[in-house]
């Protein structure tokens, strides 16, 4: 089924004192708000429902239960699965990542999924990292360091 693509972005650069975050139950209440093809959002958003919308995601921080987009900017995403083409993010904290690069400060996941890049400024902590690409470059943790975690951790 195709869909029109469209973006959610955030339109200010810090977070307005007194905000409220903003909450999503259902992808039709999250449609309501798409005005020409983008999502404008200034805060935080919440997604109540697993998303299969493929967008590009921009907001402050994204926390929801699963993620299917195109590309993903965001301070901080908090999921339990994310599949994308591209993460750019602050800090990533998730279930599984299945994503084309990975951009991050920080990532704590169980399974990590890239395909040919997955570059990180500070540490990687997860159960399992593998690149889908024969030719890849191994993660990258500028200034921490990658750890493999046990399933109980």
């Amino acid at each position: 089924m195709f869909r029109e693509y469209f973006t959610i972005n955030l339109t200010t650069p810090q977070r307005k004192e007194g905000r409220k975050m903003k909450i999503y139950k259902t992808e039709a209440e999250l449609m309501k708000d798409v005005v020409n093809g983008s999502l404008v959002i200034e805060d935080s958003i919440t997604l109540k429902f697993n998303m299969t919308i493929r967008i590009n995601i921009t907001a402050w921080d994204i926390t929801a239960w699963d993620i299917t987009a195109r590309n993903i900017n965001a301070g901080d995403i908090n999921a339990w699965d994310i599949t994308a083409w591209d993460i750019t993010a602050g800090d990533i904290t998730a279930r599984n990542i299945n994503a084309g690069d990975i951009n991050a400060w920080d990532i704590n996941a169980w399974n990590i999924l890239y395909y040919a890049f997955c570059c990180v400024y500070n540490s990687i902590l997860c159960l399992s990292i593998k690149a889908k690409r024969e030719k890849h470059q191994k993660p990258i943790c500028l200034d921490g360091k990658l750890k493999l975690k046990k399933a109980s951790e």
